[in-house]
């Protein structure tokens, strides 16, 4: 079988022999619905345990809408036009709303890239900030994390958060409060709620009982209210599927349900050979952001098995405390026992890739120098089928394999 696997704004294709494939994991199939802006005006017309917007807010009141950054693929530029209509038609004008970037602990956008992430016509109408310089300090959550929160968010009267909802590693998943912590927040705020990550508790697709998500939306509950949310759920080609909106907590856990239904997908055993794509550019940008494919790929592998990992990785490994931990370890195994005494943020992705480390080898297919690879603990290589090929000359003729073309969205569970 002839494979398709995203990588970068590309594709690259692998050859499978038929009997070595176990399995390949695609969304399942939902019913047909809206998709697109209609999705998102149905949304809005149909809110989840609340008015519509256009009737919570009122003429005066400053609007801070919360909205991703450029290593998400959420699709702001078609989501806010929708969304800014019906602040209009409650009476806010344009003047008075703010479109801020949740950047966590990523860098800054330029303004190309601003108008890029919410289209021409909406940077040219209202406010557009990164999340970046002036904090608020809130308070502090039952776990101690503090709530510190951009200034034009934390001082806004009606705040609006947008995003999409995907599998998130240890948060359970990505949408709803996330867009204020981690997204608005300070670097040492978004440390402290990330120190919990290696709690059981803390996977992907866990929400009840995970102690990161907890924390995330205690934030919001107790500190900074949010007015509305607007998140989408993606097909695999970046499509919105569908769109909730309403209550920040009611209507983010009917998006995970449906999220579930399209990305959770059974496997009959964890094979020899997984071989995973981040799902192309925005996801692979740099191995921080691609990172997320790879933890969700440790599902489908055997112990002792081998992950062929497609990420591009143009703009490097994305994150400097990431790049000091990659980099500046004799082993990969230090990076675990360092997070488990010293928590920093940026570390704790280069210890989730030891972890993976831990249980299988892997395989980089990468734009990145090759030398720079073994460096930081990864096995390069310059073309993904010649590494299959000895991939499963080394396990043998009865080798299994898994391919999962759109790694960062799919979660593989055995049946």
């Amino acid at each position: 079988m002839k494979i398709e696997l995203p990588f970068g704004k590309e594709k690259r294709e692998l050859s499978i022999p038929d009997e070595n494939l176990l399995q390949v994991l695609t969304p399942n199939e939902t019913a047909p619905g809206l998709t697109g802006t209609e999705e998102v005006v149905r949304a809005l017309e149909h809110p989840i345990a609340s008015d519509r917007l256009r009737d919570l807010v009122k003429t005066g009141q400053k609007v801070a809408i919360v909205t991703s950054d450029i290593t998400r693929p959420m699709p702001s530029y078609l989501v806010l036009p929708p969304v800014l209509k019906e602040l209009n038609e409650g009476g806010i004008p344009d003047s008075d709303i703010t479109v801020v970037f949740a950047l966590g602990s990523h860098r800054a956008h330029t303004p190309e890239e601003m108008k890029k992430l919410v289209g021409e016509e909406v940077y040219s109408r209202v406010t557009c900030l990164d999340s970046k310089d002036d904090f608020v300090h809130m308070g502090t959550t039952s776990r101690g994390t503090p709530v510190d929160i951009f200034r034009p968010v934390a001082e806004a009267d009606v705040r609006i958060c947008l995003g999409n909802i995907e599998f998130h590693y240890f948060a359970g998943y990505s949408g709803g409060s996330k867009a204020i912590m981690p997204g608005v927040s300070t670097r040492a705020a978004i440390q402290s709620n990330h120190s919990r990550m290696v709690q059981e508790e803390a996977k992907a697709g866990a929400l009840e009982g995970n102690p990161i998500r907890e924390d995330i939306d205690e934030v919001c509950e107790r500190f900074v209210p949010i007015t509305f949310i607007v998140n989408v759920i993606l097909d695999e080609k970046k499509v919105i599927r569908r769109c909730v909106a309403g209550h920040f907590i009611k209507a983010h856990r009917e998006g995970c349900r449906f999220l579930d239904t399209l990305y959770k997908v059974s496997i009959p055993k964890r094979a020899d050979i997984v071989i995973v794509s981040a799902g192309g550019y925005p996801k692979d940008i740099n191995l921080y952001q691609a990172q997320k494919a790879l933890d969700n790929a440790k599902h489908a592998v055997r112990d002792g098995g081998l992950i062929l990992w497609i990420a591009s990785a143009k703009e490097g490994l994305g994150e400097g405390v990431f790049e000091k931990w990659m980099t500046g370890h004799e082993k990969a195994s230090d990076m675990i026992e360092h997070i488990s005494r010293e928590f920093q943020l940026g570390g704790h992705k280069a210890a989730a890739i030891a972890m993976v480390l831990e249980k299988a080898d892997i395989i980089l297919y990468s734009d990145l120098d090759p030398a720079f690879i073994r460096s930081v603990h990864l096995t390069p290589c310059s073309d993904p089928q010649e590494a299959l090929n000895e991939a499963l000359a080394r396990y043998g003729k009865d080798a299994s394999v898994i391919v999962m073309p759109y790694g960062g969205s799919t979660l593989p569970c055995v049946q």
